[in-house]
């Protein structure tokens, strides 16, 4: 059954991401495509072929366009994306990442459709007059996923009405694994009975902090032996070999593990999760960590400040810096009390701050906004003229 509207009108919404992996951000955009499906609103994602994110959209049943992914495609690209926003009639064009939005901008030119952007990035771009040129002049609002990123972006010189802080928002469980279950696939993991199990889902790059989550588990594998490191996530083939290079150097308590598909499953199995970014907008997978009921260390940067409470449902550390997080792990296994209270708390701000229905509802309201404006607009521009 259709929830209802919240002005009875069903918005057509062209959805744009140009990423060729499947990341946090596309992760959202299905989140967001699947709730406002249930609220009856019609939409296409358009996306290169054969991307991770198309594959998923076909296996949700969500209708895709296809746009071209190499350099000397992208003309071809603006040419169907623009028969589709002049014969579509849609409402809104919301691009999800930096490409979409500049494709986005120019095959919408001069057609009448409110565009949206997603910036999640926490960094100040390198070249504030294209900054500019995207996000105040290509743009009819820009969602910033967190409060640093939101700042950020005014920074750069877009207007501050035209931001809109949105949190990134996740599936919280109906309920986390029992004793029992967990025992049992914590054995299926190969983590033994007495072991402490610390564990990092990320794309690997240097931002994402995995060589400092290799110099903590130097730190800290004599002194504490039962401490085991899991790191699981994506990444450049380059850096990935890298890193797994360089930890069997000796540091036997860290394992890079295969995820495929189940993260509930590996984070259910965990004792603390960590996040030792150097750059992070928000951070989803923290969001997933907390929603299973972690406990979670994470960098003083970007938006994860905004996301961990320290002392209540994890601990902040500075970035760049092994030595504060192998401290923060080490009163991590002393305190397995204070590490269910601080799960139970950090599960309890994701269902209130972080879900996705949440994220949803926000992003649909704004699509509103935005459209009412142009029927608010009409009416004044009739008025005048009579």
């Amino acid at each position: 059954m259709k929830d209802n509207l919240s002005d009875g009108k069903t918005l057509k919404i062209l959805h744009i991401d140009m990423g060729e992996e499947l990341r946090g951000g596309q992760h959202q955009l299905l989140y967001l495509v699947d709730a406002l499906s249930v609220k009856g609103h019609k939409q296409i994602v358009a996306t290169p072929k054969n991307s991770p994110l198309k594959i998923h959209c076909k296996k949700k049943g969500f209708p895709t366009l296809t746009l071209p992914s190499h350099y000397f495609g992208r003309l071809a690209g603006l040419i169907l994306l623009r028969k589709h926003l002049q014969t579509g009639g849609f409402d809104i064009v919301h691009a999800h990442d930096g490409k979409g939005q500049s494709l986005a901008w120019v095959a919408s030119t001069g057609i009448q459709v409110k565009r949206v952007t997603t910036r999640r990035v926490s960094f100040l771009p390198q070249q504030k007059w294209m900054a500019w040129l995207k996000y105040e002049l290509g743009s009819d609002a820009v969602i910033a996923v967190s409060e640093a990123v939101r700042k950020i972006t005014i920074h750069s010189g877009i207007s501050s009405e035209k931001v809109h802080m949105i949190f990134d928002g996740v599936e919280v469980p109906s309920q986390v694994q029992g004793e029992e279950s967990r025992r049992l696939l914590r054995k299926q993991w190969g983590i033994g009975e007495g072991e402490f199990a610390v564990g990092h889902v990320g794309y690997f790059s240097a931002e994402k902090g995995q060589l400092v989550a290799a110099g903590a588990a130097r730190q800290v594998e004599k002194e504490l032996p039962q401490v085991r490191f899991l790191l699981a996530g994506g990444g450049p083939s380059g850096f990935k070999s890298k890193f797994i290079d360089a930890s069997k150097g000796g540091i036997g308590n860290l394992q890079v593990v295969h995820l495929a598909e189940n993260l509930g499953e590996f984070l259910s199995v965990l004792d603390l999760f960590i996040m030792p970014s150097t750059s992070e907008g928000l951070g989803s997978s923290v969001l997933h960590a907390m929603a299973y009921g972690l406990p979670v260390v994470a960098s003083r940067v970007g938006g994860l400040p905004e996301v961990v409470v320290h002392q209540k449902t994890g601990w902040l550390v500075d970035p760049d810096s092994p030595e504060e997080l192998a401290a923060a792990i080490r009163v991590a296994v002393q305190e397995r009390e204070k590490l269910v209270e601080m799960g139970q708390e950090g599960r309890r701000r994701v269902e209130l701050l972080f879900c996705r229905e949440t994220m949803a509802k926000a992003t649909e309201s704004l699509y509103y906004e935005l459209t009412k404006k142009d029927t608010r607009m009409g009416k004044e521009s009739i008025q005048s003229i009579s």
